[in-house]
């Protein structure tokens, strides 16, 4: 699952990397933690190359009783809220890290061993006159699974526009074990046995 993830300085300028055409948009980008129902900075490809677009997080609920912000990777392709979304409108959330609690309600920070930014797997939709989007989940790998059994698809770099833009080689991502991540708790508590 990923219920909040942080974006900050070196997300800001990968994505400046990544896209040419964003300087103004940047301006505007929320650092820190992101929470759902917030507006975020997504890449798409709504033009021929990608560009970046603000976009809420989350899809309300057909109760209106809060919001979805994660879709089943194994299933979003079945599901009727999201199968036109993963056919035609993905997206890639960047974010330096992701955040996760454990079962006795522990944050634990959840980042790449080998990159400073985490691309992970999206899909979007136009609702209630807002472009919202939604992170993919699956299966957790065994870096995550001792935290939680579900953790965001993440991306390697090199498969970001093949996501976005290219429907074989997006149907094979979504099968895909994401790579292993480092993680890191700030505070841990411990029990002391006094006996």
């Amino acid at each position: 699952m990923c219920g909040r993830y942080y974006v900050d300085e070196e997300t800001a300028n990968e994505i400046k990397r990544i896209i040419n055409d964003i300087d103004k948009k940047l301006n505007g980008v929320k650092m820190g933690e992101i929470k759902p129902a917030q507006n975020a900075l997504v890449l798409t490809g709504k033009k021929t190359a990608l560009s970046a677009e603000f976009m809420q997080w989350g899809f309300p609920r057909f109760d209106n009783k809060g919001l979805i912000i994660n879709a089943r990777a194994e299933s979003v392709k079945e599901k009727r809220a999201f199968k036109e979304s993963v056919m035609q409108r993905r997206c890639i959330i960047p974010a330096a890290h992701y955040f996760e609690w454990d079962r006795s309600r522990t944050k634990t920070t959840l980042s790449r061993c080998d990159s400073g930014i985490v691309y992970m797997a999206g899909i979007y939709q136009y609702i209630q006159n807002v472009e919202r989007f939604v992170i993919l989940t699956t299966q957790a790998n065994p870096s995550v699974i001792h935290i939680h059994d579900r953790m965001p698809l993440i991306l390697e770099e090199k498969e970001i526009e093949r996501w976005v833009y290219d429907n074989e080689l997006a149907d094979y991502l979504l099968r895909k074990v994401p790579v292993q991540l480092k993680t890191y708790q700030e505070f841990t508590q411990q029990c002391l046995n006094f006996q």
